[in-house]
């Protein structure tokens, strides 16, 4: 992110600071908010537990309100100590006695909440929407609501819903017991019938619980930001807007967002019910082949792979002649020591291995999970047109060493006045872009049925 100069400019900024105070009016010097956390060379943080927020993964701290605090403390040049807690009310009554820097929860910015708090600037937008179970009644607007809409107490959903002047107070509960996405299972398991929640969240939990569906957007694009003591000056402020700015024009921001939302803001209710039903019937009998022959690859992005190429049905044949479960090439079946596409572990054992040279072909610059990615387009439209699409994303301005920078030229190897500049031509980019997501999206739901022992 290149920011290893800011914390000589921010030094700077302190000591003008100082020399301004010291020489009006006559007062000693008095240390300001950023210059104090500075002293002590730690930022404490209020967040609270959540696949979009905060979460101990199998490799450490996780979530993207965790990687962006991480990154400020690191701009800073501080030690980040997070605070995780079960409630809003407990973390943000924190906040205001100043026992804590900023609260970081993703969780969206009310009226209410911006006359109590500060806050940095937005640096995302939700809609919160109804959210019901999929197949019974759809209620359409707040008029039609006669049954308790669960939200979590002190959230922005709770306080959204208390404004409302034709909901009756006896339809909204709100609750400490459960978080947001535990409300989403209860409402997918039929459990409770309604509750509010962002769309970032929402997103997020649909690939786990496809007959999560929206009955109406009761609030659109409401800012997301960092909320920071009611009394404090403004320097802390003016570093997340410099932090910000920085993590926006170096492209790191974009990054990090593609990583935990960009693959599953679009949903498709059809192909995510089919899938979790798929791993419950087929998935049984390869996983053993997955595991085995998965080698420094994880077996789960393996067999999401697989369902992608050919929803794990070993005879499927495409119309271009590819076969298997893996839906390899004659070429590569014969690369590959493949004498029987169809025969599932020969299948396995040869995508694998192919796979695993296309990443060894990724220039060693490129870093995971980009690294990943790119070579999973490969496996798809072939090296060289990757290679075309790199080309095209350097051309533009773009760094072709950044998955979410090639991605969007992938779908220009399928326009003339882009394909016939390049190396290897025409190819069905949009189709490369598309597989990618989608395995991206079944990795992750295997990720978590595997947590859950699910499979």
């Amino acid at each position: 992110m290149q920011l290893n100069n800011y914390k000589k400019r921010i030094k700077a900024f302190v000591i003008i600071v100082f020399c301004f105070v010291a020489t009006s009016c006559g007062l000693p010097p008095v240390s300001n908010a950023l210059a104090k956390l500075l002293e002590r060379e730690t930022i404490k943080v209020g967040t609270l537990y959540g696949a979009a927020t905060y979460y101990n993964g199998t490799n450490g701290p996780q979530g993207f309100e965790y990687e962006l605090l991480a990154g400020f403390a690191d701009y800073l040049g501080v030690t980040l100590d997070l605070y995780p807690f079960y409630s809003y009310d407990a973390m943000l009554d924190q906040l205001e006695k100043g026992h804590l820097d900023i609260v970081a929860t993703g969780d969206a910015v009310t009226p209410s909440l911006q006359n109590r708090f500060n806050y940095g600037p937005a640096y995302q937008t939700v809609s919160q929407q109804l959210v019901f179970q999929a197949g019974s009644p759809r209620p359409r607007d707040t008029s039609l609501i006669k049954q308790p809409v669960y939200a979590v107490k002190g959230s922005s959903q709770d306080h959204l819903l208390n404004t409302i002047s034709n909901l009756s107070g006896d339809y909204i509960i709100s609750t400490d017991d459960s978080d947001s996405e535990e409300l989403l299972a209860q409402v997918a398991a039929g459990e409770i019938l309604y509750t509010l929640a962002d769309s970032n969240r929402l997103a997020l939990q649909r690939r786990r619980y496809p007959n999560l569906a929206v009955g109406f957007t009761l609030e659109e694009k409401m800012p997301i930001a960092w909320a920071l003591p009611p009394h404090q000056d403004g320097s802390v402020r003016s570093a997340l807007v410099e932090y910000f700015g920085t993590v926006h024009q170096s492209g790191w921001f974009t990054v990090l967002e593609d990583k935990y939302f960009g693959h599953v803001r679009q949903f498709d209710y059809v192909d995510t019910r089919a899938f979790i039903a798929s791993t419950n019937d087929d998935l049984p009998r390869f996983k053993s082949l997955f595991q085995q022959y998965a080698g420094d690859i994880d077996w789960r992005l393996l067999a999401a792979m697989s369902y992608q190429e050919s929803h794990w049905d070993p005879e499927a044949i495409s119309k271009t002649g590819v076969k298997g479960l893996m839906m390899l090439t004659l070429d590569t079946a014969n690369d590959w020591n493949v004498s029987m596409r169809t025969d599932p572990e020969q299948s396995i054992r040869g995508g694998s291995a192919y796979f695993a040279s296309l990443v060894r072909r990724i220039p060693a610059r490129i870093t995971n999970p980009d690294r990943t990615w790119m070579a999973m387009a490969a496996y798809n439209i072939g090296m060289g047109h990757l290679e075309d699409a790199r080309i095209l994303t350097q051309r533009q301005g773009g760094n072709p060493d950044l998955w979410v920078e090639v991605k969007q030229r992938l779908p220009q190897l399928e326009q003339k006045k882009y394909y016939r500049t390049t190396r290897y031509g025409y190819a069905r980019g949009n189709e490369a872009l598309k597989y990618v997501e989608n395995i991206r999206r079944y990795y992750d739901t295997l990720l978590w049925l595997d947590a859950q022992g699910q499979i």
